[in-house]
């Protein structure tokens, strides 16, 4: 057993929160249907043994007052039931009388006129009586009957069927949850499995993809090729590039699902500020005016630091790639006015349309995203791993906004920096 919960517990070290959550809800879920299904069982069998027990209690009791009233002896009659007997007009309640509020004279004299059978219930002395009412004879019988001890024994059964409904739900929980649990865990296994060999390819997968890259850029550098040739050089170094930056981001997707390294006060001003200056020689070469406007004093948030730099840099080479010549990137970092700290990148490109802004962080989305449609994805995990969220929309005149929120720490940790860095191409 122990090793058993360890071997779980090592499969799971690769999970992300989102796979624990979906896991828990899944467990959960499980358990609640099972232990409703068993819940509606018991209550299924436990009302229809009370509908059993009050129908025959029903036809019993009819059929013992219809025997009295035509055969009992009014003068002792059997226990919990009188008679009374109206004859030429001349009522007899017998040796024994009946309960206060009896006889009921209008039906006595209802089926004395006109013959048939009455058959009423009417509560009185705090308790129910059955009354039949029908003719033997020449006379008019009445008879009545106590169903008091009738109806504790449906009251018990009521109580006894409340207690086996709540000793079976709890009972049903339990088995569910564990069902749950047994049902659940090859799904778990596999996502585990999934995401190990993800990683394991896509490192192994590195090595030999880099080489191919590197060769083909040694192999466009050295040899002496007819136009025609050299566009298809061109186009198979790209292609290696793109098959290498997918492998990369396989393998940050598959590293998100285990817990974040150590982390530190990291100061979004001072990264807005060196993302910039990492892409700016790359933003002139597009013809792009890329820049930083940050918050006079430090906006500090707990995280990463490498991953909240993957996460500035991603969104830049986001709208690098979809801002057009002449147009301007800019890297904002503050405080919202709900208190997060706030990482903001706007373009002047294209925009986003509804659509779009709601799947951009899909995996394999291609509205926006370049490659594959895993970077926005992996920017988003890296984000919500350090408990923040993401945003993209539409700028007021074009170009699209990406606002990352996370939670603020404090400005008193690092030292005053520039309040803005801006180049220009």
């Amino acid at each position: 057993m122990t090793a058993r919960r360890e071997g779980r517990a090592a499969r799971r070290d690769g999970w992300t929160a989102a796979d624990r959550a979906a896991v828990t809800r899944a467990r959960r879920q499980t358990g609640l249907i099972v232990g409703v299904i068993v819940a509606g069982l018991v209550a299924m069998v436990g009302g229809l043994a009370y509908a059993v027990l009050v129908q025959g209690q029903d036809t019993q009791i009819r059929r013992e007052l219809h025997w009295n009233a035509q055969r009992a002896d009014p003068g002792g009659p059997p226990g919990c039931t009188w008679l009374i007997v109206l004859s030429g007009g001349v009522q007899d309640t017998g040796a024994i009388p009946p309960p206060p509020g009896f006889p009921l004279r209008d039906q006595l004299d209802t089926v004395a006129a006109s013959g048939g059978t009455l058959l009423t219930e009417t509560a009185r002395n705090g308790t129910v009586y059955t009354v039949l009412t029908e003719r033997r004879g020449t006379a008019t019988v009445q008879a009545v009957f106590d169903t008091r001890y009738q109806r504790a024994d449906r009251e018990l059964l009521l109580k006894a069927i409340g207690l086996a409904e709540a000793i079976g739900l709890l009972v049903a929980l339990l088995v569910g949850l564990f069902a749950g649990d047994r049902a659940v865990a090859p799904l778990a296994d596999a996502l585990s499995r999934q995401r190990r060999f993800v990683a394991d390819a896509s490192h192994e997968l590195r090595t030999p993809i880099a080489r191919v890259h590197t060769r083909a850029q040694l192999l466009a550098r050295r040899a002496s090729l007819p136009p025609e040739h050299r566009t298809d050089l061109d186009r198979l170094i790209g292609n290696t590039r793109l098959l290498g930056e997918i492998v990369d981001d396989l393998l940050r997707s598959a590293q998100l699902g285990n817990d974040l390294p150590a982390t530190a006060h990291v100061d979004l001003t001072a990264l807005a500020r060196d993302a910039v200056a990492l892409d700016t020689d790359r933003a002139d070469a597009r013809g792009v005016l890329l820049r930083a406007v940050v918050a006079a004093e430090p906006v500090i948030v707990c995280g990463v630091p490498s991953a909240l730099h993957r996460v500035a840099g991603e969104l830049i080479s986001n709208a690098l790639a979809h801002t057009p010549p002449g147009g301007t990137i800019t890297v904002a970092a503050g405080t919202g006015p709900d208190g997060s700290a706030v990482l903001e990148v706007t373009d002047t490109g294209a925009g986003l349309g509804p659509a779009g802004a709601a799947h951009i962080f899909d995996r394999f989305h291609h509205g926006r995203a370049a490659g594959f449609g895993l970077g926005l994805a992996l920017v988003r995990e890296v984000v919500e791993k350090h408990g923040g969220d993401i945003h993209a929309g539409s700028r007021p005149g074009g170009g699209a906004v990406f606002t990352v929120r996370l939670p603020y720490v404090s400005g008193a940790a690092v030292a005053g920096q520039p309040v803005e860095t801006s180049r220009s191409s």
